[in-house]
């Protein structure tokens, strides 16, 4: 690393020894090596180090790169501790599949509802993708819905389809069920969500980023009684409180029977 700084005439030795090449350094030295060191550690290239100790980079063009790095770190913590959660969550599903009791599942008919909804893109269908989606939709459709003087005949409804524009990604409705027909709504569409003549639903209690046991053991039973799973499941938003491990959302999945269950 010493050669690489020397050829970078970031730090140059004391002396070279003609006759070995050996460099050798100065104790002096040592407080320009730990403040290479440390701003290589706080994340600048060897580049901005070097023009940093040059005194190229004014004070406040060095504080507005060290505000810079601050968010860059900051954001990373953030995505790195989003991932843990999803981690534990997939550890949880993994180890303890049978915490999510299967025995609430009922299979009902669900009519056909006319909606407003806004629509968003995820990356995936896991949950902290949906959630990083689907929060900031119901933020401001319930505005707008209220806003048009409109009356909601019950609590938000999610769905969901693939993306058919990028691969992987998944299109997010946020949708709340309206009590009569709006009319033309400025900024938001109204559809009609067809009836499904049978679902599979299971309670989810708590926080929607842990839904993936419920939605799991829900899988399971649809597979053990002879039925497939058709798309994805909706999402009934039953009760909402600020504090989302109070959420009760039940989750609707679509099912047939199974063809090769009755060969």
């Amino acid at each position: 690393m010493l050669r690489h700084y020397d050829a970078l005439r970031l730090l140059r030795p004391a002396r070279v020894d003609p006759a070995s090449g050996y460099r050798y350094y100065a104790a002096a030295q040592l407080s320009e090596l730990n403040r290479i060191v440390a701003l290589t550690d706080l994340g600048f290239t060897l580049k901005q180090v070097r023009d940093i100790l040059c005194e190229q980079v004014s004070a406040a063009e060095l504080r507005g790169m060290l505000r810079l790095r601050k968010a860059a770190i900051e954001s990373q913590i953030q995505a790195e501790t989003a991932r843990l959660a999803r981690v534990e969550a997939r550890l949880l599903s993994i180890e303890d599949a049978s915490r999510v009791r299967v025995d609430g599942v009922v299979v009902k008919r669900l009519t056909a509802v006319r909606v407003a909804e806004l629509t968003g893109i995820a990356e995936s269908y896991e949950p902290g993708e949906i959630t990083a989606v689907i929060g900031p939709l119901y933020a401001d459709l319930w505005p707008r819905v209220c806003g048009a003087g409109l009356t909601a005949a019950g609590r938000g409804i999610s769905y969901y389809e693939d993306s058919s524009e990028r691969p992987g990604a998944v299109v997010v409705h946020a949708a709340v069920q309206l009590a009569a027909d709006p009319g033309d709504i400025s900024g938001l569409s109204v559809v009609d969500m067809p009836e499904i003549a049978s679902a599979a639903t299971i309670v989810h209690n708590g926080s929607m980023d842990d839904v993936l046991p419920t939605a799991q053991a829900l899988a399971r039973w649809v597979d053990a009684n002879g039925y497939r799973s058709v798309g994805y499941a909706r999402e009934l938003m039953v009760e909402w409180s600020p504090d989302k491990e109070q959420w009760v959302t039940e989750l609707q999945q679509p099912i047939s029977r199974d063809a090769a269950s009755h060969e």
